[in-house]
């Protein structure tokens, strides 16, 4: 008999009732250490008090009204997202998979407008993971995510990830746009250099495209920048955001700069529940903490200290690790053994990460983590990969 909620997660046996900083409590009264951040999101780790009082002060007064009418929250975090980054304009969402959608529509509606109806091709790389949305799957285009959903949406162009000729040689009379990840979350925590960002940048200048970047998981300051591409000097036209923004409450958002924006007009898009008061009143109390640059300047310092400790273990467990990789306090750890091996090992040591593609195990802690969170954290992983090595 099908269970009463679809059985489409591979579910740990583990149950959460209470999250305090990066700490999460089980039903059992054990207490976990939160790598994972519920994948990216707990930007500020679990029960912030600011972000509670947010969502208390907002709740108390007003849920929802619909974008039938203006939203002072909703206002407020949009002048917050421009005047932090290089947008003229946001839309809301509620997840990245939507934000997502947008992004797509936008970059074939820009040049619809423009007279250029035949622009519709938006060049991806393997690896990628833009949502689970039919444009998402269609968008990252891997087997994994796309069979059995045929016929899948057309208009994308699949390339090697780090193929810059590639770039080049697949760009046509129909291409629009360019999308990617400034740091692969769900392939495996790999980085774009700067150097290719920037290529990546000059090749839609010269060729009159639109750079469409999926800062989903590795923006709002989890690299150590409010943005990940902000490492690189350089910026997109569009850019797709959620999971730290809302710091846990379900938001999302597209960035764009007016011109690559200027199709969308009255009518084009809309959201019932995207950028409802509640959810914009807890993204301003996260833009205000994640934004302030003492703040970014304790996350690359907790950054170096945990990447440091994360290379003495593993140098002493070189038949489980074989690499820390990745940007600011989104690290992951290539593994020797199976990676699900080492996180389940660590849900028996009591510290959460997150598996993903390449054999590598994700470390996502929030941004707030202590270090005497760092110092257990690595305590705990050195643990587990000592039960993986004697299993």
């Amino acid at each position: 008999m099908i269970p009463s909620v679809l059985p489409t997660y591979n579910r740990a046996p583990l149950s959460f009732v209470k999250g305090e900083g990066a700490w999460l409590i089980e039903a059992d009264g054990r207490r976990f250490l939160d790598l994972g951040s519920g994948i990216a999101v707990n930007a500020l780790g679990h029960a912030h008090p600011a972000l509670v009082q947010a969502l208390t002060n907002q709740a108390s007064n007003l849920w929802h009204v619909s974008n039938l009418y203006e939203i002072p929250q909703q206002q407020a975090l949009a002048d917050k997202l421009v005047g932090n980054t290089f947008a003229d304009t946001v839309f809301f969402t509620n997840s990245g998979t939507e934000a997502c959608e947008l992004a797509v529509k936008m970059a074939r509606k820009y040049f619809y407008e423009k007279g250029e109806a035949e622009k519709v091709e938006i060049i991806t790389f393997d690896g990628s993971f833009h949502g689970r949305s039919s444009a998402g799957i269609a968008a990252a285009g891997s087997e994994k995510m796309t069979k059995g959903f045929g016929p899948l949406l057309g208009g994308f162009v699949h390339l090697t990830f780090g193929d810059l000729d590639g770039v080049t040689n697949a760009i046509s009379d129909k291409t629009a746009a360019i999308m990617i990840e400034p740091v692969q979350g769900e392939g495996g925590i790999r980085p774009v250099p700067d150097a290719e960002l920037k290529a990546l940048r000059q090749i839609c200048d010269d060729n009159g495209l639109l750079l469409i970047l999926d800062e989903v998981q590795c923006g709002v300051g989890r690299t150590g920048k409010l943005f990940a591409h902000e490492w690189a000097g350089i910026t997109p036209d569009i850019m797709m955001v959620a999971k730290g923004i809302g710091g846990g409450f379900p938001l999302g958002a597209v960035l764009a700069t007016e011109e690559a924006a200027s199709g969308m007009t009255a009518g084009t898009h809309g959201s019932t529940y995207g950028g409802n008061p509640l959810g914009c009143a807890v993204g301003c109390a996260v833009m205000d903490h994640v934004a302030d640059p003492d703040f970014l300047a304790e996350v690359n310092r907790k950054a170096g200290l945990l990447r440091q400790k994360l290379e003495g273990l593993i140098a002493e467990h070189p038949e489980v690790f074989e690499e820390v990789r990745g940007s600011g306090l989104m690290l992951g750890l290539k593994c020797k053994a199976a990676n699900i091996d080492v996180v389940n090992a660590g849900y028996d040591n009591q510290v959460i990460t997150v598996p993903a593609a390449d054999n590598v195990i994700r470390l996502l802690p929030p941004l707030t983590l202590t270090n005497e969170d760092i110092a257990e954290a690595v305590t705990r992983l050195d643990q587990a990969a000592t039960q993986v090595e004697s299993a």
